[in-house]
């Protein structure tokens, strides 16, 4: 038998099918089991929309391992064995339970889905306003502050307000204003979100990309619960924080002919949940419904993370109540937890070097000069190992029909079968015939 060139074809059709199909299966499983591993969902509306001339940037790379323990890689509920049955009345697309004080976490539902946060990305900004501006500074209040979309303490042209009051109002009434006015403070809205991305990466949040200081939508905005979780405890550490998040009330000043009023703190659970120690809200059409809510019970403190959720079965401020009450109880069982907030995210090192390149030419994480790319998955490593493999496995078959083709002899002249290729092509051929 020879090795015909039809042969030779099958050969290779084959082995590119199974190296695809392979290709396919390392790549594009997980993204159907997790659908907001690299992404949020699209959006609803053009708040997402990059100005005329800019592109959206590309979601941060993904890393090799997820950070807070493997079973934070998980992308479906994550309790921990021997746990009580969860409250059914949580519906929210992804949460996580942590202790503020050890960093374990409780339990969580897909923990590193990216998803927008809305106004919680405002504790945030909170850490950078603590970290860098002087609260007793007094600012001018401007008719650009006034004219913010979304919820608004009520800032106008010519008002004289403290850092402190833009602070407080910004984590109890999630006013846009004050966050635009905090970001002029802290050099503009661009320079803003730029401290903000870099405490998060500080943080080691890898599922966070802020687009806007106030947690109004915007290209390429996401965070996760995980994250989340890490930016409340540390702002937890800070005693301006947690004055501002358990303040129910304060003095607003007016300005011009307007008079000053009462501000009240927006978060339900305050003064009606046992123990509550302060949280935020939030909403976008995007985001939909966010909500961060902690408590302290029986000397544990807790901190429940709920994002993209309905105010149904239950309103999302009482499915956090839900949790925290869940929590307490299994810690009060001392049932071990399912992850931590002390571990980094391991950093994938096929994106490590892009990453920086693309910082370095003024680009978003995952960019570069020329364009997006999107290699944390392993697409491009795959593909090339694809090609190689079939590169070397047409050789070997080259080499074999080379080695076993007939010498060309005279015309008339009967050709003595070699009984070595016959039996070596025939092995070949039975791969390929249809009995």
């Amino acid at each position: 038998m020879v090795l015909t060139s039809r042969r030779l074809f099958a050969v290779l059709l084959t082995s590119l099918c199974l190296l695809a199909s392979a290709s396919f299966t390392a790549t594009a499983q997980p993204d159907g089991a997790c659908p907001q591993k690299t992404a949020p969902p699209p959006p609803v509306d053009t708040s997402e929309n990059p100005k005329p001339g800019q592109q959206a940037p590309a979601p941060p790379p993904v890393p090799a391992k997820p950070a807070g323990g493997e079973r934070m890689g998980e992308c479906g509920v994550v309790a921990p064995p021997g746990a009580p049955a969860l409250p059914a009345d949580v519906t929210t697309a992804s949460w996580l339970l942590a202790d503020l004080d050890s960093g374990d976490v409780v339990a969580a539902k897909d923990p590193h889905a990216r998803q927008r946060p809305a106004s919680v990305i405002k504790v945030l900004l909170a850490i950078v306003v603590m970290d860098e501006l002087d609260m007793a500074k007094v600012v001018e209040g401007t008719q650009e502050d006034a004219n913010q979309p979304g919820t608004k303490v009520g800032m106008g042209p010519g008002g004289q307000y403290t850092v402190n009051q833009l602070f407080l109002a910004l984590l109890m009434h999630s006013a846009n204003d004050s966050a635009h006015a905090l970001a002029v403070q802290l050099g503009g809205v661009e320079k803003t979100v730029a401290k903000m991305n870099a405490v998060a990466k500080k943080l080691g949040a890898s599922d966070t990309q802020v687009a806007t200081p106030s947690g109004l939508d915007g290209p390429g905005m996401m965070t996760s619960a995980y994250d989340m979780a890490l930016f409340y405890r540390e702002a937890m550490t800070k005693p301006e924080f947690t004055k501002a998040v358990t303040t129910k009330q304060i003095d607003w000043p007016g300005y011009g002919t307007k008079p000053g009023f009462k501000v009240n703190n927006d978060n339900r659970l305050l003064g009606r949940y046992t123990g509550f120690i302060g949280g935020k809200t939030g909403f976008t059409d995007d985001a939909r419904h966010t909500y961060i809510g902690a408590a302290q019970q029986k000397g544990r403190k807790l901190v429940a993370v709920l994002l993209r959720g309905e105010q149904q079965p239950v309103r999302i401020s009482d499915q956090a109540a839900k949790l925290l009450t869940w929590g307490f109880d299994v810690a009060a069982k001392k049932i071990p937890g399912v992850g931590t907030l002390n571990t980094p995210p391991q950093p994938d090192p096929s994106t490590t070097s892009d990453s920086a390149d693309a910082q370095a030419s003024g680009g978003a994480p995952g960019t570069t000069a020329s364009g997006p790319i999107d290699n944390n998955r392993g697409v491009l490593p795959t593909a090339a190992m694809s090609i190689a493999g079939v590169t070397i496995l047409g050789f070997l078959i080259w080499r074999i029909r080379l080695r076993y083709a007939r010498r060309a002899v005279p015309a008339g002249v009967p050709v003595q079968p070699d009984l070595d290729q016959t039996v070596q092509l025939d092995r070949i051929d039975r791969l390929f015939r249809d009995d």
